[in-house]
């Protein structure tokens, strides 16, 4: 596959705008010195990214087996630490215990749907 997969909702630039609205609200977060507007920018140009991401790696086009795993071990450090408040090297030590598993199915995911490739970088 040559051609970038096609996003569910047809040609509509849902994820470039999304990225583009996080940037905005980063930018006005910063002149306002307010880290709520910031966060949220953040969050909404990574959600725009991660569409992306998981459109190409699913359907085989791209590998992105690291950076899905990073996610992984992002997501549980945050959860362990800022909603169940473990201490910080025990919530290291959760984010790896998960990442690890994730890499190894997101790689399994994406040679499955390559057609045997273990990564793709064009």
């Amino acid at each position: 596959m040559d051609e970038r997969p096609p996003a569910v909702w047809g040609n509509f630039p849902l994820s470039p705008l999304a990225v583009l609205a996080g940037l905005v609200l980063i930018i006005i977060g910063v002149i306002r010195t307010d880290p709520v507007l910031m966060t949220m920018g953040v969050g909404v140009a990574a959600v725009g990214g991660l569409e992306l991401v998981l459109r190409e790696h699913f359907t085989g086009f791209r590998s992105h087996t690291t950076l899905l795993g990073g996610i992984v071990f992002v997501a549980a450090v945050w959860i362990s630490f800022y909603v169940a408040h473990v201490v910080l090297w025990a919530c290291l030590a959760i984010g790896a215990a998960l990442a690890l598993p994730a890499l190894w199915f997101f790689r399994k995911r994406f040679e499955k749907a390559s057609g045997g490739l273990t990564y793709k970088l064009r």
